[in-house]
């Protein structure tokens, strides 16, 4: 069940070092593939670092790595977004969003532990990965297999009440 699911997944910060195999990785990506975008432009652009080599490149950008032995750098192809005409508001932020919580819950029903992080240099990580300008990181993904360590598991939930409102 989907509720069983989201509540289960949490924010790991603590990995085992064995590698995620290759079936995994896929099952993770064709999640993201099938994430609804903006018009289905489908602009999202998923760098897997796994070498050490591009691992210390993510480690530069950001101290919440976690040591994981995979992280994805998600970003999005600007040109390829779709751009509301109305205002001209660009759906690339809400686009990774969206392939993002996809990977994360496929991982969970996987039983990888992710961790959803904003807290990165984007101009590092552009200067790192040589980036054109067209693609704009939105969010690096650590993902592994669980260690026993620190977690946030967001089990404090305001109620629906203090949010919605019926018109």
């Amino acid at each position: 069940m989907f509720l069983e699911l989201a509540k289960a997944r949490y924010s790991c910060r603590a990995y085992k070092q064995d590698p995620v195999p290759a079936d995994k990785i896929a099952l993770l990506l064709e999640a993201a593939r099938l994430a609804p975008t903006g018009c289905d432009h489908q602009p999202q652009r998923i760098f897997v670092c796994q070498s050490p080599e591009a691992l210390a490149k993510v480690r530069g950008c950001t101290p919440c790595h976690f040591n994981a032995p995979v992280v994805m750098v998600i970003c999005y192809d600007e040109p390829h977004c779709y751009h509301r005409p109305f205002d001209g508001h660009v759906t690339g932020y809400t686009d990774t969003a969206i392939v993002t919580t996809h990977i994360i819950l496929e991982a969970q029903e996987l039983g990888l532990g992710t961790c959803w992080v904003a807290h990165f240099d984007p101009a590092k990580v552009i200067q790192a990965f040589n980036l054109p300008k067209n693609i704009v990181p939105a969010a690096l993904l650590p993902i592994g297999f669980p260690a026993e360590g620190p977690c946030a598991r967001h089990s404090e939930r305001v109620p629906a009440e203090t949010f919605t409102k019926f018109l």
